[in-house]
C-alpha cells in the first residue's frame, strides 16, 4: 500500500466508475437515436468523468422549458392569424405530392404555403451585401436584421452604414445577432459599440451568461440568416453578415474565401420570414411586436412562386428540416441536386439519399474539396464510399474557396434554401431557417448557379477515394464516430 492512500479509495473510485457507467446506459439514451446515444455510451465508458462532464454540460438537445413554450405560443399566434388568409392553390403544373409537403410543413412549423411571391437569387458574395445595403436604403418604418454572425468591418460597413442612416431618419432598426458565434470573431465587442452608436435597438441570440441567469447548453445556436425591411422586402440564405474572409488570419494564409447564395423576396412571404425575426426577438426580449406581425403584403409579380418557410430547431418538438428534407428525397423521380458545405446526415437521410439514386433519381451533391472545421470535414468525407457505390455523383468544389451555399433541387419544380446544412448538427441543434419554393423559373435559375459550381468543381471517382492513404481513411472514420455530437 503506498504510504498516505487509504485503502478504501481505490475501491469508492472503482465503485463510482460501475455506478456512472450502469446510469449512463439507462439515462443517456433515453429519446435518443441510437447513434447519438451510443456516441455518448463510448465517451463515457471511456473517459468517464470527463465524459459526464461534457453530457452534462452538451447532453440536452433541446432548449430550456420557458424558450420551448414561447415558441409553441408563437406556433399557436401564426396558425390563427393565417387561418382566414387565402393560401396558394393547388394548381394542374403542381407535382402530385407538393400539396402532402406544404401540408407537412405547415403541421410543423405553422406557417402555410403562399403564392405570389417574387425571388432573385445571388450568388455572388459582395453582391448580395449590396442588394441587402440598398434595400435598407429605401426603409421607412423598420428594419429588422438576424445574423448567426454579424461583424463591423470594412466590407460590411456600407451595410452598417445604411442602418445607421435609417435610424437618423425616423426608422425602427432592430438587430439579433448569435451570442457565441459572433463572439469569436475578431471585432466583437466593436460591433456592439457601432450597434449602440447607432441607435439600433439589438440583443444577443442564446446567450451563454450564467451569471445573469442566461444559460442552455452552449453549443444550441441560432444560425438563421434573416433581413425584412417594412415588412416587404426580404433576404435570407446561408451568408452572415461579415467579410468572405471571416477576417481571420488563418484563413488569409490558406487563401481561403467564402462563396455563398442569398434571396431577395418581395410578396406574402416576407410576412413569414418576418415572422422567424418576431419569434426570436420574443424569445429574447418578451416583447411580442404585434404591430409589426399583422403586417401582410398583397401578391406581387406575374411569376406565380409559390413559398412557404419552415423554421427548425430544439424549440420544436421535431426535427422540421430533416422531415421536409427527406420526405422531398422521397419524392423525387427524376433528378435531386444536393449543395451543402456540411454533408453529415443522420442514417434516414443517408437511406433516403442513396436509395433514390439506387432506384434511378440522378443525384449530384456539391462539397468543398477543403474544409475549415476539420472533424466536420474529415465526419463528411467518411460518406463519400456509400455515396458514389450508390450511384451519387460528388463534385468538389475546388480549393481555396469554401462553397457554403446551402441549397438543393427536386426534378424541375420545387427547391429549397436557406441557412440549414445538411448535418446532424443544423437537423438537431441549431435554429435554423428553410424555404420550399415551387417554380420553375426559380429552379432554372438554381440550375445556372448549379452549372457554375459545376465549372468550377472536379469530380471525385470511387477509384480515386478508395486510393486514398490509410492515415485520411482513419482520420475520416474516427471523425465519423463524433457526427452524432457535432
Amino acid at each position: 500500500m503506498i504510504a498516505g492512500i487509504s485503502p478504501a479509495l481505490p475501491i469508492a473510485a472503482i465503485v463510482l466508475d460501475v455506478v456512472i457507467r450502469v446510469l449512463a446506459v439507462i439515462f443517456v439514451p433515453k429519446n435518443r437515436r441510437p447513434a447519438t446515444a451510443t456516441a455518448w455510451l463510448l465517451a463515457i465508458f471511456f473517459i468517464p468523468y470527463a465524459g459526464v462532464i461534457a453530457f452534462l454540460l452538451f447532453g440536452s438537445t433541446k432548449l430550456p422549458r420557458r424558450r420551448r413554450d414561447k415558441q409553441q405560443q408563437i406556433n399557436r399566434y401564426v396558425m390563427n392569424a393565417t387561418e382566414g388568409i387565402r393560401l396558394a392553390e393547388e394548381q394542374p403544373e403542381w407535382p402530385p405530392w407538393f400539396a402532402s409537403l406544404a401540408a407537412l410543413n405547415r403541421h410543423l412549423g405553422a406557417m402555410p404555403l403562399l403564392g405570389g411571391n417574387t425571388a432573385r437569387i445571388f450568388g455572388d458574395y459582395e453582391r448580395s451585401i449590396h442588394e441587402m445595403t440598398e434595400a435598407v436604403r429605401t426603409a421607412k418604418t423598420f428594419v429588422h436584421v438576424e445574423f448567426y454572425i454579424l461583424s463591423s468591418d470594412h466590407t460590411t460597413e456600407p451595410f452598417f452604414q445604411a442602418m445607421e442612416d435609417a435610424v437618423q431618419r425616423g426608422v425602427t432598426v432592430r438587430v439579433l445577432l448569435d451570442h457565441i458565434a459572433s463572439l469569436r470573431v475578431r471585432g466583437y465587442r466593436r460591433t456592439l459599440r457601432r450597434l449602440t452608436r447607432m441607435g439600433a435597438e439589438w440583443h444577443l441570440l442564446l446567450p451563454v451568461q450564467p451569471w445573469r441567469g442566461r444559460y442552455q447548453r452552449p453549443d444550441l445556436r441560432n444560425h438563421r440568416k434573416v433581413v425584412v425591411v417594412d415588412g416587404r422586402i426580404g433576404f435570407m440564405g446561408s451568408q452572415n453578415m461579415i467579410d468572405r474572409t471571416y477576417d481571420r488570419w488563418t484563413n488569409r494564409r490558406r487563401g481561403l474565401r467564402w462563396k455563398d447564395l442569398m434571396v431577395r423576396l418581395e410578396g406574402p412571404v416576407v410576412a413569414e420570414l418576418n415572422t422567424i425575426f418576431l419569434s426570436d426577438w420574443f424569445s429574447e426580449t418578451n416583447e411580442l411586436l404585434e404591430r409589426e406581425a399583422r403586417q401582410t403584403v398583397a401578391p406581387v409579380g406575374d411569376e406565380h412562386i409559390d413559398c412557404q418557410v419552415v423554421p427548425s430547431g430544439p424549440g420544436f418538438e421535431g426535427e422540421n428540416n430533416l422531415r421536409l428534407f427527406n420526405a422531398l428525397i422521397y419524392a423525387a423521380r427524376h433528378r435531386i441536386v444536393l449543395v451543402s458545405p456540411y454533408f453529415v446526415p443522420d442514417d434516414s437521410m443517408l437511406y433516403a439519399v442513396t436509395t433514390a439514386a439506387q432506384r434511378g433519381v440522378h443525384i449530384e451533391l456539391f462539397v468543398s474539396e477543403i474544409g475549415d472545421q476539420a472533424v466536420v470535414f474529415h465526419a463528411q468525407r467518411s460518406y463519400y464510399e456509400t455515396l458514389l457505390k450508390a450511384g451519387v455523383v460528388i463534385w468538389l468544389y475546388r480549393k481555396p474557396t469554401i462553397l457554403h451555399a446551402k441549397h438543393f433541387t427536386i426534378d424541375d419544380d420545387v427547391a429549397v434554401v436557406g441557412s440549414s446544412n445538411l448535418d446532424m448538427r443544423s437537423f438537431t441543434l441549431n435554429l435554423e431557417v428553410s424555404m420550399m419554393v415551387r417554380g420553375r423559373p426559380f429552379v432554372q435559375d438554381l440550375r445556372q448557379i448549379e452549372e457554375g459550381y459545376r465549372r468550377a468543381s472536379r469530380r471525385l471517382t470511387l477509384e480515386e477515394w478508395q486510393a486514398r492513404p490509410l492515415r485520411s481513411a482513419v482520420l475520416d472514420n474516427v471523425a465519423r464516430l463524433t457526427a452524432a455530437l457535432q
